[in-house]
């Protein structure tokens, strides 16, 4: 059936609008598809090949509006933030804005780097960055976090899910920059509306210090509207209050790092926004998160089983304007090289600059602050050198990011200057640069990081190929020499290459793992299972059925036995044809994922031959240090000869150490071993030698044929062999053996 276009979602409006409600019409699939239809078309310009699903309903007694998990869009368009506008075209706009603002997160949120950032704070430490200490209480208030976030395992979930929510703050306002500069058609018009909506909504700041004072709202909530107000708009809505306003003063302290935050493509530069906001605000954080902690103390004494992260919703879900807090696990889409750092609500951020300046003189009693401000400002790195030519501008803070170069232009001609002299300045004092021991010691952090890295790796591939050189293969593979290779530091280039293809690849591995979780649930839980059609119990309330299933057996709980998992990839020439090594590659970073996603220990290596060498290629270890071997598998590829028995030999012999009750061996190859005196009859027996030896010893072997050569691998491998006739069925086939192991 044809996926309803557009036109015909109009025609339906226009010919049933007397008849059909506004409910039915905003709940109804058609609407979803013709999203969904507006979504491909308007992402084809990121070769985003993952189709994004749209749930639309109504209920308007729920407070949710509208929320992503990157695979689906689900808003609900009976809220009263819809239904309060009159006129369903209006209506119309509404929800199409708020389905921008989620297909933006989908496009432009670096979901990954949002877990990663989580995941440090839950070790006590800052990703990516330690923040920038420039204010005289900065530092004081870092040392107090950490305290508090390692005196209670609560007060580290606190404050985990508030730079969540401070994340979200500055999220919001820049994947809506981006929406309305990338898509000015449709989708922007409706997150324009929805955005006027929003901004009317949110109150002044002499309205929040009322809200304080009657207890409805705690300062932190204020400071979070302001910088949400500025964040999405450019522009605060100061009221009555003067610009010296305690919760104005900390926005403008942090207006240079939330304008970086906001023009940057890098959802790292967000999280060291965060991780600035946090210090900056944190005596106002801290108070704030006690306040929430007694809420839930008081919640489960009257019975409740009220969690912080709902006190925590409840209570900054009143902010104006902010969104919910969307989930995902991919990388943003690949940048486009026409893209700008611009942004659609600059006139209204330079007047709020122009706040902060007079803010910030009238504080200090001297226009110094001003030039400070202007030389740590996001604009570009033109604005920067060519705003004053004559004035002193003093020392600019050193970032780690771009932050702008002149654009090359053509030019006719230069200026000569005239009447110039040379002078001696006898009252010249060096320029005074606190921050210069803290920029180089960041610096030196992260090549020490890195370098750690590379020596563990490559003190492992020392191991490895000693481990390699202490196994004896047997006589047919005397005097060949083995040698072990792993990337010791993963370049940018793979990184690339992984995010633009793993998408797809991943989402196929959740799909997986979600067939699976649940199978294992009722296997850890038992229970009667019924409608069998032979059995010692009959299921009298069944007796009416007519195909016989009429007998039941009560399944009693099962532990899942431990498994662990080898990965041997055939790397051999003739992998390049067909898209054999394309196929093999995909696999193995789906089963990489699934297993890594259910805590299932997983190896993953590839055979080849060259200069008389057997060579194995080792992606993922059991144990890693750097989290790289993702990437690392952007390496498999088509290489020389196979000699199977020697890679296969050591894979099993590393396989059968582990601890893990069930060892799972899984090949992949293409054909017949075959290396120069090593082919034949006489290497399919030391091939099936050498699998029952470790047979015996605990490894289960699986033999997946790539190709024509199905026969072969039987002979070999017999009852192992799995037949993988169809390539696009291979993923899913590997990790249905991984499962089907999993239940043993």
């Amino acid at each position: 059936m044809a996926r309803v276009n557009h036109k015909l979602v109009m025609q339906r409006l226009n010919e049933k609008r007397s008849k059909i409600t506004d409910r039915q019409f905003f709940s109804s699939r058609i609407l979803a598809g013709h999203f969904e239809d507006i979504a491909a078309a308007q992402t084809r310009r990121y070769n985003y090949d993952r189709r994004i699903h749209v749930n639309l309903y109504w209920k308007t007694k729920c407070k949710e509006v509208a929320v992503t998990d990157n695979q689906y869009i689900r808003i609900n368009c009976g809220n009263k933030m819809v239904t309060r506008v009159r006129g369903r075209e209006n209506r119309y706009h509404l929800v199409c804005g708020l389905f921008a603002h989620e297909l933006g997160h989908v496009l432009y949120t670096d979901f990954l780097a949002a877990k990663t950032h989580h995941n440090y704070l839950a070790r006590y430490h800052w990703y990516p960055v330690p923040p920038d200490l420039k204010q005289p209480d900065d530092a004081k208030n870092e040392k107090a976090l950490w305290e508090y976030v390692k005196a209670e395992p609560r007060n580290l979930e606190m404050v985990q899910m508030i730079s969540h929510f401070i994340s979200n703050v500055l999220e919001d306002g820049y994947i809506e920059n981006r929406m309305l500069l990338n898509f000015p058609g449709t989708l922007g018009y409706g997150l324009e509306s929805l955005r006027a909506a929003d901004f009317e909504d949110i109150p002044t700041v002499t309205q929040l210090i009322e809200s304080e004072e009657n207890g409805t709202m705690h300062i932190f909530e204020s400071i979070l509207q302001i910088m949400l107000s500025y964040a999405k708009y450019g522009e605060i809505k100061y009221g009555d209050e003067p610009l010296n306003d305690e919760r104005i003063r900390i926005v403008f302290s942090l207006i240079h790092e939330i304008d970086s935050a906001l023009l940057s493509h890098s959802g790292k530069q967000r999280l060291e926004a965060v991780n600035t906001i946090l210090v900056r605000c944190w005596t106002h954080i801290e108070d704030f998160s006690e306040m929430c902690k007694q809420r839930q103390d008081d919640a489960v004494s009257a019975g409740d089983n009220t969690t912080l992260e709902d006190i925590l919703k409840e209570t900054l879900g009143s902010v104006a304007g902010i969104s919910e807090q969307c989930e995902g696990s991919t990388a943003p889409v690949t940048e486009a090289l026409s893209e700008t750092n611009e942004s659609v609500t600059e006139k209204m951020r330079e007047k709020t600059h122009a706040d902060a300046d007079t803010s910030a003189g009238s504080a200090e009693g001297s226009s110094q602050t001003d030039t400070e401000n202007e030389n740590s400002g996001s604009g570009s790195g033109e604005d920067m050198l060519l705003s004053d030519s004559s004035g002193k501008q003093g020392k600019q803070t050193a970032s780690e990011h771009e932050n702008g170069r002149i654009t090359s232009r053509q030019s006719e001609e230069i200026s000569v200057p005239t009447g110039g002299s040379v002078e001696k300045n006898d009252a010249y004092e060096r320029e005074k640069y606190e921050d210069a021991a803290a920029d180089i010691a960041r610096v030196l952090d992260k090549m020490a990081e890195k370098a750690a890295c590379e020596e563990l790796e490559n003190e492992r591939i020392r191991e490895l190929n000693d481990v390699a050189q202490s196994i004896s293969y047997g006589d047919i593979h005397s005097g060949v020499a083995i040698r072990v290779n792993r990337i010791a530091s993963v370049d940018e280039e793979l990184v690339e290459q992984y995010q633009q293809v793993s998408g797809p690849l991943l989402t196929i591995s959740k799909q997986l793992q979600r067939s699976l979780i649940k199978q294992l649930q009722e296997y850890r839980r038992g229970g009667k299972q019924t409608g069998l059609l032979m059995g010692r119990r009959l299921d009298t309330h069944a007796l009416c059925r007519n195909d016989g299933r009429v007998f039941y057996k009560n399944a009693l709980p099962n532990e899942i036995p431990e498994l662990t998992v080898g990965l041997l990839l055939d790397e051999s020439g003739s992998m390049c044809s067909c898209d054999r090594c394309t196929y093999a590659r995909a696999s193995a970073i789906i089963l990489y994922d699934f297993c890594q996603s259910l805590g299932i220990p997983v190896m993953v290596y590839g055979h080849s031959t060259g200069c008389d060498n057997v060579e194995l290629y080792s992606y993922a270890e059991f144990d890693g240090f750097d989290n790289d071997d993702k990437y690392r598998m952007m390496d498999i590829g088509a290489r020389g000869s196979n000699r199977d028995g020697a890679a296969l030999r050591f894979v099993a012999d590393q396989l059968s150490k582990r601890p893990e009750t069930v060892k799972l061996l899984i090949l992949v190859s293409d054909g017949q071993p075959a290396d120069s005196g090593y082919y034949g009859t006489a290497a399919e027996e030391d091939l099936r030698g050498i699998k029952h030896e470790y047979q015996r010893k605990g490894i289960i072997f699986v033999a997946a044929a790539i190709g024509d050569d199905k026969e072969n691998i039987e002979r070999i491998y017999g009852d192992s062999f799995l037949d993988i006739t169809d390539l696009n069925q291979l993923p899913a086939k590997l990790t249905a053996v991984v499962k089907r192991h999993i239940r043993v």
